[in-house]
């Protein structure tokens, strides 16, 4: 059977009266009125910037060492790949 779907459709929903669907509304707003907002807030906190510097040190890379041109991270010469890519030495990670 073809369904005509411009045609005004009638269900249930379209019978009840408006005094029913105004006592509906406060239903709904009171389950989001349990939540308390002081509740949340401390989630959002921001945390408090130290003024520590911070110590890094870089260690230049190791005649061992390639950089894969593909995800440019500095690994062991073990795991470069058989076949360099399209722009130089690869990771074994990267060549599949």
């Amino acid at each position: 059977m073809a369904t005509d779907y411009d045609a005004p459709r009638k269900n249930d929903d379209d019978t009840e009266s408006l005094e029913v669907l105004k006592e509906r509304v406060p239903e709904t707003k009171s389950s989001t009125s349990d939540l308390d907002a002081e509740d949340h807030g401390e989630s959002f906190a921001i945390p408090e910037v130290t003024s520590e510097d911070a110590e890094v040190i870089v260690v230049p890379k190791q005649e061992d060492e390639f950089t894969c041109s593909e995800c440019f991270i500095v690994k062991h010469h073990s795991q470069k790949a058989k076949k360099d890519g399209h722009y130089g030495p690869v990771c074994v990670d990267c060549s599949n």
